[in-house]
C-alpha cells in the first residue's frame, strides 16, 4: 500500500478512537504510537491499518486491550534512587520551610500508572514532615488518563517485587502484609487522591508546591510537550518544583522552568506576568457604608497631599478649590487663596499663563500636556516643569473643572542635555566601532550558524533519547508479560511432571504388561512388566513403531482388535494367543484392548494389557 495512504488511514483511525472513546492521541509521537498499535494488530495477524480499523468498528471490545497496549504504564516505587534522595533531603526541606507553619502543602502526581510513584511521594513527604504533620496538611493528586491503571492504584495491592527498590526500613513502617501481597498504610493512604485526568484536554490542577511528571512527556511531540508544560507553569505556585523524568530535560523550555538540578531533572518555575485572577485581591466592601462622611472627605484630603507632585483644582467658575502641600509649599499658596479667582493670584500667570490653556482645555475637552516650563528659584538653578491640565467632568459630559499637575523634569532635563553631549561622543566612538562591529556581525553570523546547528543537533539527540527511553519501557513491558507466560508455563511443566511421575508409578505397580500406542501404532508407553515379558527396555522401543518389534509376541493377530478398536467398532475386547516370553518359553498370554480417549472424547490410541495365563 502507497505509504502516504497508510499514513491517512492511521491518522483516521486516531480520529476514530477520540470520536468512539474521548482517547485523544494525535498529540503522541507517531513512531512509538505506531509500534504499538502495530503490535496489537500482529495479535490478530492484520496487516495493515485499515484491516485494523475495520476490525475495531466490528470488535468494539478490543478497544480496551489497544489502549492497554498504547499507555504503557511502567512504573515502580523509588525509580531512579538517587533522584528520590536529592528531592527528599534537598529539595523538600526547602520547599516546606519557604511556606507558613502548618499551611497546607499541594503535591500532584501526573502520569501516575499503578500509583508506585505517588505513594512514593507520600512516604518521603511522611520522612521530611513527620506522619502527623503529614496527615494535616498533605494533599496528593494522582492522575492518568488509563482508568485501569487508577484501579489498580486504588486497589493499592503490590507484590513483593514491586517494593524491590524500597528500603527494608520504609517497607517495614509504611506497608501492611495482605496475604501475599502488600498495601500502603490505609491512615496515611488517605490523603492521596486517584483521579482520571487528561493532560492535553483537562484544565490542569492548580496551586500547586510539587508537580511531578516522570517520563510521560516523552510520549508526546514538541507542540504537544510546549502546550503541557504552560499547563504546568500555570498549576504551580510562584516557588513551585517540577521534577521531570530522566528523558525530559526543557532545554527549550527556560522561559517556564529553571533547572536547580539537571541531572536529576529537577527544575523550579520562572517568575512571569501574574496569570491568576485579580479579582481575588479586591475584598467586596463599602468604604463609605461604614465609615462616616467627615471621615471620608479627610481621607481625601489626606490623600491628595501625600501625592508626590504639586496638583492645583480650579472649578469651571474659575475659583481655586484646592491646593495640595506640594503645590502650597512650591508657589506660596496660603489656605486663605482658597476659593479665590485663579486670575487674582500670581499662580495665574507665574510660571506659565494658565488661563488661555484652562479655556482650552474646555474647548477641546482633553488633556493638555505642556512641556518645559521653565520656572525660575531664587537662590538656585532654572527648574523645569512639564503641565498638566486636565479637564474633570460628570458622567453626563458637565464640567465641574480642571485639575493641574506641575512635574519636575528637571533632573530628566538634566539627563537630557547629558545625553545630547554624549551622543555625539558616542558618534565619533561609534565611526571607530563600525568597522570593528562588521567584522563581529560577520564572525556573530558564523557562530550563531554554528549555534542553530548545535542547537538542531541537540533537540534531535533529546528526541532520540526519549524514543530509546520509549523503547526501554516497551522493552520492560514485553518482559513482564513473558516473565508471567513463563511462569504459567513452569507451573504447567510442574503438574505435567507430577502427572507423569503419578502414571508411571500406577504403570510399575500392575501385574500385567502395559503397552500403550497411538493412531499411527506408535509406542507411547512400556511398563516394567513389558520388559520382563519381551525382553526389550522401554527406552528402546518408545517412539518405535509396534509393527517393526521382534518379539515373541505375535503382533499379526493383533492387527485386527487394534483396528476395531481405533475405529470405534468394538469400545473393548480381550484374546488368548500363543506367544514365547524372553527366556524362550512358550506361553499363553491373555491380551485386553482399551482405546485411549482424547479430552475431546476422541480416540487417540489403544492401552493393550498383557498377563500371562498360568494353568491351575
Amino acid at each position: 500500500m502507497d505509504v502516504d495512504r497508510e499514513e491517512e488511514i492511521f491518522e483516521a483511525l486516531l480520529e476514530y478512537l477520540r470520536q468512539e472513546r474521548g482517547f485523544d492521541f494525535t498529540g503522541y509521537k507517531r513512531s512509538s504510537l505506531k509500534r504499538r498499535v502495530l503490535k496489537q494488530m500482529h495479535s490478530h495477524r492484520l496487516e495493515n491499518f485499515g484491516e485494523y480499523l475495520d476490525y475495531l468498528q466490528v470488535h468494539p471490545e478490543e478497544f480496551l486491550p489497544l489502549f492497554n497496549t498504547i499507555l504503557i504504564n511502567v512504573t515502580s516505587f523509588f525509580r531512579d534512587p538517587g533522584a528520590w534522595t536529592f528531592l527528599q533531603h534537598e529539595i523538600l526541606p526547602q520547599l516546606i520551610a519557604a511556606k507558613p507553619d502548618k499551611s497546607p502543602l499541594r503535591v500532584w502526581s501526573a502520569g501516575c500508572a499503578s500509583g508506585a510513584e505517588a505513594y512514593t511521594l507520600a512516604i518521603i513527604l511522611a520522612e521530611v514532615l513527620g506522619e502527623e504533620a503529614f496527615r494535616q496538611q498533605v494533599k496528593i493528586y494522582a492522575t492518568d488518563i488509563d482508568e485501569d491503571a487508577l484501579n489498580q492504584a486504588r486497589h493499592n495491592r503490590y507484590r513483593a517485587q514491586s517494593l524491590e527498590f524500597v528500603p527494608a526500613e520504609l517497607q517495614k513502617r509504611y506497608f501492611d502484609a495482605v496475604g501475599e501481597q502488600f498495601s500502603f498504610r490505609s491512615d496515611l493512604r488517605r490523603a492521596v487522591i486517584f483521579g482520571r485526568h487528561d493532560l492535553v484536554q483537562d484544565a490542569p490542577i492548580s496551586r500547586l508546591d510539587l508537580l511531578v511528571c516522570r517520563n510521560t512527556l516523552m510520549y508526546f511531540n514538541a507542540e504537544t510537550q510546549t502546550k503541557i508544560l504552560r499547563r504546568f507553569h500555570f498549576a504551580l505556585n510562584d516557588a513551585g518544583i517540577l521534577f521531570l523524568g530522566k528523558a525530559e530535560m526543557l532545554l527549550s523550555h527556560t522561559a517556564l522552568f529553571s533547572p536547580i538540578n539537571l541531572p536529576h531533572r529537577i527544575f523550579r518555575r520562572t517568575t512571569r506576568s501574574n496569570d491568576r485572577n485579580l479579582l481575588e485581591l479586591f475584598p467586596q466592601t463599602n468604604i463609605l457604608a461604614t465609615n462616616n462622611i467627615e471621615s471620608c472627605l479627610r481621607l481625601k484630603e489626606l490623600g491628595v497631599d501625600a501625592v508626590p507632585l504639586a496638583q492645583l483644582m480650579v472649578d469651571v467658575s474659575g475659583r481655586l478649590v484646592l491646593a495640595n502641600a506640594p503645590a502650597r509649599a512650591m508657589f506660596g499658596i496660603t489656605v486663605m487663596d482658597l476659593g479665590c479667582l485663579l486670575q487674582d493670584l500670581e499662580i495665574s500667570f507665574r510660571p506659565l499663563e494658565l488661563r488661555s490653556r484652562i479655556e482650552q482645555v474646555y474647548r477641546e475637552r482633553r488633556l493638555l500636556v505642556v512641556q518645559d516650563v521653565i520656572r525660575e528659584v531664587a537662590g538656585q538653578s532654572r527648574q523645569y516643569l512639564e503641565v498638566q491640565i486636565n479637564p474633570l467632568a460628570e458622567n453626563n459630559g458637565n464640567f465641574l473643572g480642571v485639575s493641574i499637575s506641575f512635574i519636575d523634569v528637571s533632573r530628566a532635563h538634566e539627563l537630557q542635555e547629558e545625553l545630547q553631549q554624549s551622543n555625539q561622543e558616542l558618534e565619533t566612538t561609534n565611526e571607530k566601532l563600525q568597522s570593528a562591529n562588521e567584522e563581529l556581525e560577520t564572525t556573530n553570523e558564523e557562530l550563531q550558524s554554528t549555534n542553530e546547528e548545535l542547537e538542531t543537533t541537540n533537540e534531535e539527540l533529546q528526541f532520540t533519547n526519549q524514543e530509546l527511553e520509549t523503547i526501554n519501557e516497551e522493552l520492560q513491558s514485553t518482559n513482564e508479560e513473558l516473565q508471567t507466560i513463563n511462569n504459567e508455563l513452569q507451573e504447567r511443566t510442574h503438574d505435567l511432571h507430577r502427572s507423569n511421575a503419578f502414571l508411571n508409578s500406577i504403570l510399575a505397580c500392575l501385574q500385567a504388561g502395559v503397552i500403550v500406542i497411538d493412531d499411527k501404532y506408535t509406542i507411547l508407553s512400556w511398563n516394567h512388566e513389558s520388559e520382563n515379558l519381551w525382553g526389550m527396555r522401554s527406552e528402546e522401543v518408545k517412539g518405535q513403531s509396534l509393527w517393526t518389534l521382534d518379539i515373541g509376541l505375535p503382533l499379526e493377530q493383533m492387527r485386527e482388535p487394534l483396528r476395531n478398536c481405533l475405529t470405534r467398532a468394538t469400545e473393548r475386547q480381550e484374546g488368548v494367543i500363543s506367544a514365547m516370553n524372553r527366556r524362550g518359553q512358550t506361553i499363553q498370554c491373555r491380551l485386553s484392548y482399551n482405546p485411549l480417549m482424547g479430552h475431546k472424547n476422541d480416540i487417540q490410541g489403544v492401552i493393550i494389557l498383557m498377563e500371562e495365563v498360568i494353568e491351575s
